[in-house]
């Protein structure tokens, strides 16, 4: 038997928590999962790097065999097949799924100059590749895009190290990295750049759990976890100076207002990331 998971028409982090509530639900019996994405319209990088995350996390355990890979119906509206394609998705969606629709092939001639394309982060060795190879490319998206000195791009390499790093230290597993820059309607109605990152590990919770738990005491769980990461920057690594990356790029504009923090959230495995970065002349960042 198959169980459906809807993938939301547009796919964010507003929609996010509908999708992970789908997810949970197929998952609380041991069925091959098929996500439905054909009346897609439209999706952020946070929406497809959340995707593959769910997909490696659907792969069923045989006995012994491989994963049997999960479902995925491709959107069926043409412009958005070729964003998805554009934005690397379905290069790595062909690890992780068993892809029913036709999905384009992308020439290297129609790669966007605003995009850059979901890569991968797998390995400690890789990290240093990886952000190196986006920050050249995003680092032009952020001067011609949003106006931003040169020089102000450090912060930007900082906060995509930190995240990938995060991935590769504390996932137990690999995750994907996207950027693009594009108009930001629902908020500012202005160009912003997005990071977004995905793993589908161990989470924040489980990760300083041996460490962290007996401190929060009956305080202890997803949230204080949370809290540990972000506000305090506590680190499973008792190195001196670990814990600060997540705590230092965990900024709160003035013009975000969605809530600080939700609780009872349907279940989602790993960590997820999102970084926002408006064009120059927004009144606060």
């Amino acid at each position: 038997m198959t169980r459906l998971v809807d993938v939301p028409a547009h796919f964010d982090d507003r929609s996010f928590d509908q999708f992970a509530g789908a997810f949970a639900e197929a998952r609380r019996d041991d069925e091959r999962l098929l996500f439905d994405a054909h009346a897609a319209e439209w999706a952020s990088p946070y929406g497809l790097v959340g995707l593959l995350a769910a997909g490696h996390a659907a792969r069923r355990p045989g006995s012994g065999l491989p994963a049997e890979r999960p479902l995925l119906t491709a959107p069926t509206s043409p412009e958005v097949l070729s964003y998805w394609a554009r934005a690397g998705f379905f290069r790595e969606a062909a690890e992780l799924f068993e892809i029913h629709g036709k999905v384009p092939r992308l020439k290297a001639a129609e790669e966007s100059e605003v995009l850059l394309p979901v890569t991968p982060v797998r390995a400690a060795e890789d990290v240093h590749a990886v952000v190196s190879k986006i920050q050249q490319r995003a680092s032009a998206i952020l001067a011609s895009e949003l106006s931003l000195d040169p020089k102000a791009t450090m912060g930007f390499a900082m906060a995509l190290s930190e995240a990938c790093q995060n991935i590769v230290e504390h996932a137990g597993t690999g995750g994907w990295v996207a950027v693009q820059a594009y108009n930001w309607r629902r908020k500012l109605a202005r160009r912003v750049v997005v990071i977004a990152v995905a793993d589908a590990g161990v989470g924040f919770r489980h990760s300083l759990e041996p460490t962290q738990n007996k401190r929060f005491g009956d305080r202890w769980g997803d949230a204080a976890a949370l809290e540990a990461a972000l506000v305090q920057g506590v680190s499973r690594f008792r190195d001196p100076g670990r814990g600060q990356g997540l705590a230092g790029i965990a900024i709160v504009p003035q013009w975000d207002d969605d809530v600080p923090l939700k609780d009872g959230l349907p279940p989602f495995p790993g960590a997820q990331v999102l970084i926002i970065i408006p064009e120059q002349g927004s009144a606060d960042r």
